[in-house]
């Protein structure tokens, strides 16, 4: 029986990917991720590949592992995750008042069969206005520093969310629906 992988540490993922019913187990690569290019959507997607590559050398002929990558964009600029406080700040800034997009990219490669498929996804975020007091004190919650640009969606930084244009599940760092339309074929395989 093939089994299905999340080469992935998010808790956020493994909630995501639960939904969808099918077992799996998480993998999650130890590589540094980086990327070559500006493009979100192409920076999703080669980043999501690799961590997809390297958790595929440890799986069996016939194992399904899945690779995702999130990023944030403002204006052609990406904004991965914070890398302190003062960054938090700098991003959360940037983003209030703003919309936004939020970039996943899934890789879904099956070892042993040259079978890959990668896509991104791209969801719109348009977020209110925030104070300095409210930027500081959504970052002494600890929240923002290790999401893609500086807040969850799921968690505080709700309140200041007005609207979102595409997946929801998508800016928590997986969309689901699109990916269980990958993964639909391998089902009987997987229970």
């Amino acid at each position: 029986m093939a089994k299905l992988i999340l080469a992935s540490a998010s808790p956020r993922r493994r909630e995501i990917l639960a939904l969808s019913g099918l077992p799996f187990e998480v993998r999650a690569g130890s590589g540094e991720e980086q990327a070559h290019g500006t493009d979100p959507e192409e920076i999703v997607k080669e980043l999501s590949a690799g961590k997809a590559a390297e958790a595929l050398k440890g799986a069996e002929d016939g194992d399904i592992v899945i690779g995702a990558d999130t990023v944030v964009s403002l204006f052609g600029a990406v904004l991965g995750k914070p890398k302190d406080e003062a960054d938090a700040r700098s991003m959360l800034r940037r983003l209030q008042g703003r919309a936004h997009q939020v970039y996943t990219g899934v890789t879904v490669w099956r070892k042993g069969t040259g079978k890959i498929c990668t896509f991104a996804e791209r969801t719109t975020v348009h977020v209110g206005s925030m104070s300095d007091r409210e930027i500081r004190e959504y970052i002494e919650t600890g929240e923002p520093m290790d999401k893609a640009g500086a807040y969850g969606i799921q968690g505080r930084f709700a309140v200041y969310v007005q609207r979102i244009e595409g997946d929801y599940q998508n800016v928590v760092g997986l969309p689901l629906a699109r990916l269980y339309g990958y993964l639909k074929e391998y089902r009987e395989e997987l229970q």
